[in-house]
């Protein structure tokens, strides 16, 4: 998709159309040039188009929404050829699978998207770092701040985690953590008071345009999480708070990691990303095949191993399904939800794509319709197996 990158703003400066190979930093740094932003992911060198097909979390979600709430329309190839256009008027019935669950209906070539006003001039960003015997206070902190669910708007985005950072502790894993915020110091660090009185053995500040900020908090197209080429293990959950104990658990499972397997741990990360949620809540959640809204903090293991190591590779494994299990043991009573975007494959289709029966049944319906040979089943189908939709429903 790298020849489809294409930007164009509409004459209304409404919505403006782009290439289904548009990534975010190319996408947020021309839009901010014309006076725009949209909404994107976090990370310059994701596409936009990827993980908007399945929801797409950024940090204008608080204010816009996800990207899949701002989709107009889409350019789509069929498995059998046909290039339809998906809209409320055309083939309406397919626009809400694509809001969620797009990539297991076709090729998208370009979609129109909702563009805003760029807003403030200059974002506030926060960086911090903490030794874990701060893990408590950090998480209650957290706790407090969000509210479940009631994040304050313009603090768009925030996350962070274990990591193992010599420079702090070569035996202890030490908690990161970034903050974004959609306008002034002054307004951000009232807001971040509870943070800094925490002490920290790390904090940088300071304030840029809104296209700096992902290089701000370490999601540069040049930076360490953009590296190609890397063999990366990886477990997600969705949560509404942020349990202690399963804190505790998790921080205690890597410190032993640390001292049994170095390796392993060198290339551990344990993420926690936090987001203002209002324009995402707001939204009526039958209205996409997106399932999962009540969640408000989207939790990753990440662990980089050395290609061709079959112990480190199970231990790896082992160690995401610990943590990820952790997670949800710490919030009994609610389902077990899978971002689609950061799910590995190995999770149960109701995980993804909802536990109402009736989304599974509309999105089977729709493959029915639009890839009967299921030929679009690569990355976490609604249908798997090489089955065609034929003898499926036969």
């Amino acid at each position: 998709m790298a020849r489809f990158r294409d930007i164009n703003i509409l004459p209304s400066g409404e919505t403006a159309w782009f290439g289904g190979g548009v990534y975010d930093g190319q996408a947020t740094e021309y839009l901010w040039e014309q006076g725009y932003v949209a909404t994107t992911g976090a990370c310059n060198c994701v596409g936009m188009l990827g993980p908007g097909l399945g929801g797409g979390h950024g940090p204008l979600e608080g204010v816009y929404g996800m990207i899949s709430d701002n989709f107009r329309q889409l350019n789509v190839v069929l498995a059998n050829g046909t290039a339809i256009t998906v809209n409320e008027t055309s083939h309406a019935d397919l626009l809400w699978g694509m809001k969620g669950a797009g990539h297991n209906f076709g090729i998208v070539t370009s979609f129109e998207l909702n563009i805003y006003p760029r807003g403030p001039d200059l974002w506030h960003y926060h960086n911090y770092i903490w030794r874990g015997d701060k893990l408590d206070a950090v998480f209650t902190a957290f706790n407090n701040f969000h509210n479940n669910g009631s994040t304050p708007v313009n603090m768009t985005v925030n996350f962070g985690g274990f990591q193992l950072n010599t420079t702090v502790s070569t035996t202890n894993p030490t908690i990161w953590w970034t903050f974004a915020y959609r306008g002034t110091a002054q307004e951000a660090e009232r807001l971040l008071a509870p943070f800094n009185a925490i002490g920290s053995v790390h904090e940088d500040s300071g304030d840029v345009p809104y296209p700096g900020v992902s290089i701000a908090q370490g999601n540069g197209e040049n930076q360490f999480i953009c590296q190609d080429n890397e063999v990366r293990i990886t477990s997600t959950a969705g949560l509404q708070v942020y349990n202690l104990t399963a804190e505790h658990q998790i921080y205690e499972g890597f410190k032993q990691r640390i001292a049994s397997n170095p390796t392993l741990a060198a290339g551990a990360g344990i993420l926690h990303e936090g987001y203002s949620t209002e324009a995402v809540d707001n939204k009526n959640p039958d209205d996409s095949a997106y399932p999962f809204r009540a969640d408000h903090h989207l939790m990753l293991v990440q662990i980089i191993i050395p290609p061709g190591n079959a112990s480190i590779e199970r231990a790896a494994w082992e160690w995401a399904q610990e943590v990820t299990d952790q997670w949800n043991g710490g919030q009994p009573g609610r389902p077990v939800n899978t971002y689609v975007n950061y799910a590995n494959g190995y999770e149960p289709v109701e995980q993804i794509y909802g536990h109402e029966p009736w989304r599974l049944e509309r999105l089977r319906a729709l493959k029915k319709v639009y890839d009967p040979e299921n030929r679009f089943r690569f990355y976490n189908p609604i249908v798997r197996g090489n089955a065609t939709m034929t003898a499926r429903y036969r």
